[in-house]
């Protein structure tokens, strides 16, 4: 990873990490269909990582507390099923107006603020993950789909 990328992803907005990695993918002429993937996905990711990350209440997929948003931490996340699950901990946590499903100490996960969740809930649904029943699997191609979006992003990074 890009030293720039570690700072990128610890202090700037949505829209920068965004454009810097469109940036990196328009410079290494990649196939528009890598394209139009990669920036909804990062921006879906980034819509819930970034409220936590500001909120000094950022944790991993295993649910344990990260002081620091890093390329990593992004590409840990950007696993579907991790995704699915985060997605519902933030809706739980939305409703109960306390941060949920984490090993975070109580008093950390009462610093939570509910988080808008729409662009990774849209996104989601648009790849066939049932918003309504966790239980519900999704189908494999789009696992794998993302799979290779992950692994693009990782090259920029």
């Amino acid at each position: 990873m890009k030293e720039e990328s570690y700072k990128l992803f610890a202090t700037a907005t949505l829209e920068e990490i965004v454009q810097q990695i469109i940036t990196e993918l328009d410079k290494r002429n990649e196939s528009p269909f890598w394209t139009e993937k990669v920036g909804p996905f990062t921006t879906a990711i980034l819509s819930v990582l970034i409220p936590l990350r500001d909120n000094g209440i950022l944790f991993d997929p295993q649910g344990d507390y990260v002081d620091v948003l890093t390329p990593e931490l992004f590409l840990e996340w950007s696993d579907f099923v991790s995704l699915k699950m985060l997605v519902f901990t933030i809706a739980k946590s939305n409703e109960a107006n306390e941060l949920l499903r984490t090993k975070l100490s109580k008093d950390v996960c009462q610093k939570y603020k509910p988080i808008d969740i729409e662009k990774l809930g849209t996104y989601l649904s648009r790849y066939s993950v049932n918003l309504e029943n966790e239980a519900l699997d999704f189908p494999i191609a789009n696992y794998n789909l993302h799979q290779g979006v992950s692994n693009v992003i990782k090259s920029l990074l």
